[in-house]
């Protein structure tokens, strides 16, 4: 879900955005099952949660922080239904007031709906100004929130909800994983490209739907499949309702959800997300071997690709850093001075495994820098002899469009900069990045299926902004 300012301020449109998760649910105890379930893909955001269930009216709560803060126990056991939707969130600058918090709602000719989006809409501000044209006002500068109404006008010109449905999804540009209520009705959509992650599974007798598979291994479910490009899914209590998809075209799921955001033990379009990981870091060991006492992940992103360098290089495993797990991520933190303060609270070297050795340091990503430098000089000052980079992802150097917080060109430490300037920016003794060739090859797919736009500066849609 992005923020997408329209007006015409350079600043505020290159502000940092946010990711997201999204879940469905229509069967038995639904509230604990949305509730525990946006517990489970929490890393996908951790600035506010809401939930919206329908029994004879539309009920949401909503609010700031992690799922826990934004809504306690409590008042989840207050929200009893055999239905409804769940949002977690990252914020972005000018756009953390609780009106962009979701699902968002509006009252339209179906009835109450609810939405919860994850992705970004490149044409966004078009739409918009088609609505207001046509009479809309807006409450939030939100993507979402135009969506909403999109699907909102359509539903009612087609005067049927999966043709409006169709004919919304038309009009869009841009990655979108949604859940969606209509009245008492349960919907998720996944967009033509299906750029974002989105699958159904089973939870007992209860049909559902999220971002990542991993919440019905952890609630004790059964996965089903990831949703098609294009595809709309209605949840019922008897089942899964399946409706054609409105293309059958080529795919560009995103490849950062391997790299970074998305669980290690998730499967996400059919790639287990740590073997990914794993074979990726036995490319590098392959492709950019170095002489080194131990191999150390920097936790918790770091680490499959470390265990896989590790096999790949026949170099011993060691857990030099400990993470605080109770600190923010701090890539998506959107001051440089949080991420720099946040790195000594988030990690703490273990001198006796660091001091005196040769280090290989292996992390998923760099994208400004700032944090792997700190980390470096933590390393350093803990006494490692020789620091010796290695990252999962190729060097990122162009804006993401379609939902993942990498908007400013001029802050991608490998914009405009060789790997030797980097290593010397960064402190390390040698640097080498993971090529492209090898994340295909990890991810077992090929260009044309997987949006490398913040590697390659190809997209697979058309960037207004580019």
């Amino acid at each position: 879900m992005a923020v997408m300012h329209y007006h015409q301020s350079r600043e505020v449109k290159e502000m940092p955005r946010e990711y997201c998760g999204i879940i469905a649910a229509v069967g038995s105890e639904v509230n604990h099952i949305i509730y525990d379930g946006l517990r489970v893909i929490q890393h996908r955001g951790q600035e506010s949660a809401g939930i919206a269930v329908f029994t004879e009216k539309l009920l949401v709560k909503r609010g700031s922080g992690l799922v826990t803060e934004a809504i306690s126990p409590e008042e989840a056991i207050s929200l009893p239904s055999d239905r409804g939707i769940g949002h977690v969130r990252y914020s972005t600058q000018g756009g953390q007031e609780e009106a962009c918090q979701q699902p968002m709602t509006v009252r339209a000719r179906f009835g109450e709906m609810a939405i919860a989006h994850n992705g970004e809409i490149v044409n966004s501000n078009e739409l918009r100004n088609k609505l207001f044209t046509g009479g809309w006002g807006f409450v939030t500068d939100s993507d979402s929130e135009v969506i909403l109404r999109l699907l909102s006008v359509n539903m009612a010109t087609s005067g049927e909800i999966i043709a409006g449905i169709r004919e919304a999804m038309k009009e869009l540009v841009g990655s979108y994983s949604l859940a969606l209520m209509v009245g008492p009705r349960v919907f998720v959509i996944r967009d033509p490209l299906a750029i974002r992650p989105l699958c159904i599974g089973r939870i007992g007798d209860t049909h559902c739907a999220a971002s990542e598979s991993v919440v019905f291994d952890s609630l004790g479910g059964e996965f089903v499949r990831d949703l098609k490009p294009g595809e709309i899914v209605e949840l019922t209590d008897k089942g899964f309702v399946m409706h054609t998809p409105i293309c059958e075209g080529p795919t560009a799921h995103c490849m950062f959800e391997w790299v970074y955001f998305a669980r290690p033990d998730s499967f996400v379009d059919g790639r287990l997300v740590y073997d990914v990981r794993r074979k990726l870091g036995i490319r590098m060991a392959h492709e950019s071997p170095v002489a080194a006492d131990f191999v150390i992940p920097v936790p918790d992103s770091g680490r499959a690709y470390a265990i896989g360098y590790s096999e790949g290089a026949s170099i011993p495993y060691a857990d030099g850093l400990i993470k605080n797990r109770y600190v923010q991520r701090t890539f998506i933190m959107p001051h440089q001075g949080d991420r720099v303060s946040g790195v000594s609270l988030k990690l703490n070297p273990l001198k006796p495994v660091i001091d005196g050795k040769r280090i290989i340091l292996v992390d998923d990503s760099i994208v400004r820098g700032t944090t792997m430098k700190q980390i470096i000089k933590i390393v350093r000052k803990c006494g490692a002899s020789e620091v010796h980079l290695r990252i999962g992802c190729p060097p990122v150097v162009s804006p993401c469009h379609l939902g993942i917080d990498m908007k400013n060109r001029e802050d991608f430490i490998a914009n405009g900069r060789s790997v030797e300037e980097i290593r010397e920016f960064l402190g390390a003794d040698t640097l080498a990045y993971a090529s492209i060739d090898n994340l295909l090859a990890s991810i077992g797919r090929g260009a044309g299926e997987l949006c490398l736009g913040c590697l390659t500066g190809k997209y697979p849609v058309p960037m207004p902004d580019e």
